[in-house]
């Protein structure tokens, strides 16, 4: 199964086997089949762009690989990569940006390899110094469109790591205005949200 976000609202691109399950987690919801041609799932997409009517569009196929590589085709794709850090108390470092609390990611230059891009970016974007990773943990998928309306996907290469409680210091030209230690029940309880893709991570952890 292939879930990307578009304007926070999540394609879901399965296996028909798997599309009552997943079906149950959604309230508003399109479900339909794939026919084939890449027009279709165009014209989702720029529904989603559009509106957040539903709560989640299901695309099945028996075939989901060579969907989601028609899907591909729309788009030009861009890779990030990024980390959850835990501390020993086991809090987790966010941050907030521009009005939504996140986790620090950013883009893997050319010749990158994506753990040192994790790291990089997760001590440019907070001031931590002493990372270690412990392990891979997902991949996520989003979309977006440039000023210039070409539509960009982005595949964000995400890994567990560790750190001391070191000070933090939010890296302002990246528009990071708060970096902090937040237990994830400390996350829920204060009824915080994120984006869906980030929202997926932390129930997974």
């Amino acid at each position: 199964m292939y879930k990307i976000y578009i304007n926070d609202t999540p394609l879901l691109l399965l296996n028909p086997e798997e599309v009552q399950e997943c079906a149950k987690e959604y309230k508003e919801k399109i479900i339909t089949r794939y026919p084939g041609k890449s027009k279709m799932l165009l014209n989702y997409i720029d529904m989603l762009e559009k509106t957040n009517r539903y709560d989640a569009i299901l695309i099945s196929s028996p075939d989901e690989k060579r969907m989601f590589k028609d899907f591909k085709s729309l788009f030009k794709r861009i890779n990030a990569a990024g980390g959850i850090v835990f501390n020993p108390d086991d809090e987790i470092l966010f941050i907030h940006r521009r009005g939504s609390w996140d986790l620090p990611k950013g883009k893997i230059d050319k010749g990158e390899k994506k753990k040192a891009a994790a790291i990089r970016e997760v001590m440019e974007e907070t001031g931590i110094k002493n990372l270690e990773i412990i392990s891979k943990y997902k991949k996520t998928y989003h979309t977006y469109r440039l000023p210039n309306g070409k539509r960009i996907l982005k595949y964000t290469y995400w890994y567990l790591m560790q750190s001391g409680k070191e000070d933090l210091i939010p890296q302002a030209e990246e528009d990071i205005e708060q970096a902090v230690w937040m237990s994830k029940a400390a996350f829920e309880e204060k009824g915080l949200t994120s984006f869906g893709n980030i929202m997926d991570l932390l129930k997974g952890l």
